[in-house]
């Protein structure tokens, strides 16, 4: 299991502190999630990026152990210009816990094959949470070479070569295992896609300012509100088989709120043991019952299990 979480703001905001220490928050509640390891990246394209991991309007940090341990006050001016903001805490079930390229955020190349139509991709950003079946993946895609080990890892390389909604969702329906997932297009840094497959938990959120934040655990939302300056006014958790792409599409001379951009449904693929009590990690009995009621996964057939073994 894994922790995500994330952002993506409203240029309408009188004060993005507020939406940053949601962020550092939101850090800190994940860790219950996962302490192999951690990390942070910021996008967008806007003057003063920097650091050693930074370019093409992206910088990514992480490292060993909680979030805590990685965390630094001096990354918040970043974080405070950041239009979007993604969160990952670890917890290692494929990889290496001490593996720096098997921890998250993941920078991917674009799939040279798998090209989107009319134009390259520039590649993608993203956390996993879940175990995947990635040998699957590999046998049934020409992939490049992982930099890692991880199931998510091959899932990123898959979704770069999306050209929208559409094709993401016929890759999530292709898994077999848990999974949910937040990336960004290093070509649109404003868009974040977030998809839950099977299990694995996401909870979107809005607060009062109009930004918008996503986390696995809806409890996490609530502590916010008592330890913050911020309001939600709502709180969603995701269904299996949701595909979901929010944030602002950039227009010249516009500005525009965060916001539903695009959703897809799709059947998600289970193992039987992949139901598992630690799936909902740091939920309350009443969270977890609510989010048991709506399971909808498939459960993998044994012929598609040997050929995924």
């Amino acid at each position: 299991m894994c922790g995500l979480f994330g952002v993506v703001r409203s240029p309408f905001a009188d004060d993005p502190g507020r939406a940053s220490d949601v962020f550092v928050t939101l850090g800190a509640l994940a860790e219950e999630r996962g302490a192999d390891a951690a990390g942070l990246a910021l996008l967008g394209d806007w003057p003063g990026l920097g650091g050693p991991d930074a370019g093409g309007g992206c910088r990514v940090v992480k490292g060993r152990g909680r979030f805590s341990a990685i965390w630094r006050p001096e990354f918040l001016p970043e974080l405070d210009r950041a239009p979007v903001a993604l969160g990952h805490t670890r917890w290692a079930t494929q990889g290496a816990p001490v593996e720096a390229d098997d921890a998250s955020p993941m920078v991917v190349p674009g799939t040279a094959a798998l090209p989107r139509p009319g134009r390259p991709s520039a590649g993608v950003v993203g956390t996993h949470d879940g175990d995947a079946d990635a040998a699957d993946l590999r046998a049934r895609h020409a992939l490049p070479p992982a930099a890692g080990t991880t199931g998510g890892e091959p899932i990123l390389q898959l979704l770069a070569g999306c050209a929208g909604p559409s094709d993401a969702a016929g890759v999530l329906a292709s898994l077999v295992g848990r999974a949910a997932l937040a990336w960004v297009d290093r070509d649109r840094p404003t868009v974040v896609h977030l998809a839950r497959a099977a299990l694995s938990p996401l909870t979107v959120a809005v607060d009062t300012d109009q930004n918008l934040y996503w986390a696995s655990n809806p409890r996490w939302f609530r502590e916010v509100e008592r330890h913050t300056r911020v309001e939600f006014a709502a709180a969603v958790m995701l269904r299996e088989g949701t595909y979901m792409k929010i944030g602002t599409e950039t227009r010249p001379g516009r500005r525009d709120r965060p916001g539903v951009l695009a959703t897809e449904s799709f059947v998600p693929t289970a193992r039987a043991a992949d139901l598992d009590d630690r799936v909902w990690t740091g939920f309350t009995a009443a969270d977890e019952h609510r989010d048991r009621t709506t399971l909808r996964h498939r459960l993998a057939t044994p012929a598609r299990l040997q050929t995924v073994a």
